[in-house]
């Protein structure tokens, strides 16, 4: 088989892989935002910030869970994914350079074992980053089938 012939025939199936994308990043995002929202406000995430010496903590905490959330859920249906990766790579950022920079690039750093099991290290900065590559590529491909974006597209073809 040429390289040609399977080009062509798994053409149909580019699609399919944004939607893969969206599901995964949609939960995450929404899991992420849940549990700083899970208590009914993000308490716990102003701390952090205060911490961090973050400016404006307690709106800054309201503003990223809320963002974390809604954007997780807009990704995930595939609604104007191209405009919403925006914020959510600019969270990503934020934690990245505020947070996780500093603890190195492994997400998983195994620092010990105890008899309950493994004992983990804070997470690096890699997570961030396959994120952050997942959402750039969402917006450079779109949210693929199975999304509201394509549901809206086909849509307007088929009124014309």
């Amino acid at each position: 088989m040429t390289n040609d012939v399977f080009l062509k025939s798994n053409k149909n199936y580019e699609q399919w892989a944004p939607l893969l994308l969206r599901l995964i990043i949609g939960f995450g995002f929404m899991a992420h935002g849940w549990a700083k929202l899970s208590t009914g406000s993000p308490a716990g995430f102003e701390k952090l910030l205060t911490f961090l010496d973050v400016p404006f903590p307690h709106f800054t905490a309201w503003v990223t869970s809320i963002i974390e959330l809604a954007g997780g859920f807009v990704i995930l249906i595939g609604f104007a994914v191209r405009l919403t990766v925006i914020p959510l790579i600019c969270i990503m950022l934020v934690a990245m350079f505020s947070i996780q920079i500093h603890y190195g690039f492994s997400s998983v750093k195994t620092i010990g074992l105890t008899a309950q099991g493994p004992q983990f290290g804070p997470p690096g900065y890699e997570i961030n980053l396959l994120y952050i590559a997942g959402l750039i590529s969402l917006m450079r491909t779109g949210a693929g089938v199975g999304s509201v974006d394509a549901f809206v597209a086909n849509k307007k073809r088929s009124s014309f």
